[in-house]
């Protein structure tokens, strides 16, 4: 996967070199439009070139200009990290305005993942809403986590309190196990919901696989580039990864307080 290879990647190659060392050593000044984090249109062709021919699975586009000059933003998934515009030396870590206090690299995280997740369809999704929700989560799943249940067992308080829950599979112990196959037996069912809803009970399904569950390795791979490393991981709309469990309680009071940060910045 490209975020394992990317994490492989700055272990193995790159490491962390201080930052006054890896500006001295960069060989192209920064773009004179390099002022705002995000925008790769103002990063020069031959840079995103460079860079991304570093990095095995980067592509042009991943790379963007920083908060920092003199750094380009290298973005695959949910991680993110700054390189010089030679492509020598990488830095992996937040990046804090000092002047704000805003951690402007986990914005930028944030807004990435936000973005992948709303533009993967619903459809693709198993959905429990109440009528009128307050608002929305994306729960990574996993039909044998012992927590995934727990929190499942309180899907009807946690539509009673407001929050519509869309589910995605996150077979932890990955393709070709019996998690995996209880995932392609709940997505192959004809009602996903109820069938979900029983595998968490512990109920064996068996259900005979089918060309839609292709999906599970979807919602995986999306899950891995993410950044998700255990289940139930929850997401905010705003991109937060929020975590493990919580009740229905405390998920709407951290929902609450992470939609307020946001506005804040």
């Amino acid at each position: 996967m490209r975020s394992r290879l990317f994490t492989a990647t700055l272990i193995a190659a790159f490491g962390l070199a201080p930052v006054g060392t890896a500006l001295a050593q960069a060989q192209s000044p920064p773009s004179a439009a390099q002022k705002t984090p995000g925008k790769s249109a103002t990063v020069p062709a031959d840079v995103r070139q460079r860079i991304a021919a570093k990095l095995p699975g980067a592509k042009p586009e991943d790379i963007a200009i920083s908060p920092i000059p003199g750094l380009y933003e290298v973005t695959m998934g949910g991680l993110i990290a700054y390189v010089t515009p030679d492509g020598k030396y990488l830095l992996s870590g937040n990046i804090y305005d000092l002047d704000t206090e805003v951690n402007l690299t986990a914005t930028r995280r944030n807004a990435v993942r936000a973005k992948a997740l709303a533009a993967l369809p619903e459809g693709q999704m198993i959905v429990f809403s109440p009528p009128n929700p307050k608002m929305t989560v994306t729960v990574f799943t996993d039909i044998d986590c012992g927590f995934c249940r727990k929190f499942h067992n309180q899907i009807a308080d946690f539509n009673k309190a407001g929050v519509r829950v869309r589910y995605l599979m996150f077979p932890r112990t990955g393709p070709g196990t019996e998690s995996w196959r209880k995932a392609e037996s709940v997505w192959c069912s004809k009602d996903r919901r109820e069938a979900l809803t029983r595998a968490k009970k512990g109920e064996d399904l068996k259900t005979k696989s089918c060309s839609e569950a292709s999906a599970i390795k979807t919602q995986y791979t999306m899950g891995e580039e993410l950044g998700v490393e255990g289940t139930p991981a929850i997401f905010t709309q705003g991109g937060d990864y929020i975590g493990g469990f919580l009740t229905p309680d405390q998920l709407v009071k951290v929902v609450e307080a992470s939609q307020k940060t946001a506005d804040a910045r």
